[in-house]
């Protein structure tokens, strides 16, 4: 069961009450990536670096030893769409927490000093992405399928942009679109939920709303492509992808239950089957499902032997394609949804993913189902709702592909 609360200037907290001594605790802030354009393309990412370089009350030094010297754990991301701060502390420590995000994301500096320095480490990040193919095909996917579009460009910017960058960009940015009602304080733990909402509005709470500069109305169209690049790499990677559901969409736990069974992370998925176990031409196959705001994702990623990417290309489409025109039946759906059910609960089982997973929902729909409403959802799609799904969005003329290799 979870609590909710909004504070008068639209900052909404959420809390799943667990029975631990550790508590899991964020902020996410519906901005990304794609709320940028030109020059500042990158920004969000390295406002998230940034935050923790210095506010107006502490240095960096500060920052970092705030949590981590309790023994707690402080780290960010940045996603296409959302930015999250979070933490893991001992429960007594949940108000150094919240005071600490609170901190630095209406008090950042951004020393001169310590951005130029962050330059460096995020043009390194750039680097260490471009010697890993296995990472890189999925930005280089996503700049073809959404070509014209703030959704094509990759999270992390441009070098040429970074280095760009300065404080008083930085600082600008973060006004105009890091406001109080586009954020979720998120928090799962043995925490009292009055003593939560007393906390937030003490650290939250003075900071008035208003508005952002935020515009997403123009809606991503998926380009698709056939691209081949010759890279020097042990194997090829291969990247196969449609356009899916997005996160609004009715069709959405169809496609997430229908992902699980083609590609998800058991050893039993129906790739994994098809293509590792029965001929052993790769050693990592797997799908992925990103549903954005007003699109989705769907990604088959494989890193095959050099001789046999047109043989795996091959065995995938023919997976597809029995997805599409084969029925499952009861016993084999039965089996795929309980499969999924128990995922869920593991993964929800560890209080960090679910702070986080709990954070995202919040931040999208202003309500979170319990696992029991989810678990009711999955149960209540049929073996006609996932042929259905497939067939509509496995058409070969929907797919792209991208090959790294000789």
């Amino acid at each position: 069961m979870y609590q909710y609360h909004t504070l008068s200037n639209g900052i909404r907290i959420i809390l799943s009450h667990t029975p631990s001594r550790v508590v899991y605790s964020g902020v996410y802030i519906n901005v990304g990536s794609r709320d940028e354009a030109g020059a500042d393309e990158g920004m969000a990412h390295f406002i998230e670096h940034s935050l923790f370089k210095g506010t107006t009350h502490r240095r960096a030094h500060h920052i970092l030893n705030r949590i981590d010297g309790v023994g707690g754990e402080l780290n960010a991301f940045t996603t296409k769409e959302e930015t999250a701060l979070y933490a893991s502390s001992l429960v007594e420590h949940l108000p150094r927490c919240l005071e600490l995000f609170a901190d630095i994301l209406f008090h950042s500096t951004f020393p001169d000093a310590e951005i130029e320095k962050e330059k460096d480490v995020v043009l390194e990040e750039i680097n260490s992405y471009s010697d890993s193919p296995a990472e890189l095909i999925y930005d280089q996917f996503e700049e073809l399928a959404y070509e014209g579009h703030p959704l094509a460009h990759n999270i992390l910017g441009s070098k040429r942009n970074v280095k760009h960058f300065t404080p008083d960009r930085l600082r600008c940015h973060l006004q105009q679109r890091y406001t109080p009602s586009r954020m979720v304080v998120t928090v799962a733990g043995d925490v009292h939920f009055d003593r939560l909402v007393r906390l937030c509005e003490r650290y939250f709470g003075p900071y008035a709303d208003r508005p952002a500069t935020v515009d997403r109305s123009v809606k991503p169209q998926f380009h698709t492509f056939e691209r081949h690049i010759n890279r020097h790499t042990h194997q090829a990677h291969l990247l196969l992808g449609c356009e899916a559901p997005d996160v609004y969409h009715r069709d959405k736990t169809a496609f997430t239950l229908l992902n699980n069974i083609l590609g998800g992370p058991a050893m039993n998925s129906r790739l994994n089957v098809a293509i590792r176990e029965r001929y052993g031409f790769c050693y990592t196959i797997e799908s992925q499902y990103v549903p954005f705001s007003d699109t989705g994702l769907f990604y088959l990623y494989a890193g095959v032997d050099l001789g046999a990417q047109q043989r795996v290309v091959e065995l995938v489409r023919r997976e597809l394609q029995l997805m599409a025109d084969t029925l499952l039946s009861d016993r084999q759906l039965r089996q795929a949804q309980r499969q999924f059910i128990g995922q869920m609960a593991i993964n929800n089982d560890l209080g960090l993913n679910e702070m986080q997973s709990i954070g995202k929902a919040f931040l999208n729909f202003d309500h979170v189902d319990t696992l029991e409403e989810m678990n009711a959802d999955i149960m209540n799609v049929t073996a006609a709702d996932l042929q259905r799904v497939a067939r509509e969005r496995f058409r070969p003329d929907l797919f792209s592909t991208l090959v790294y290799g000789s």
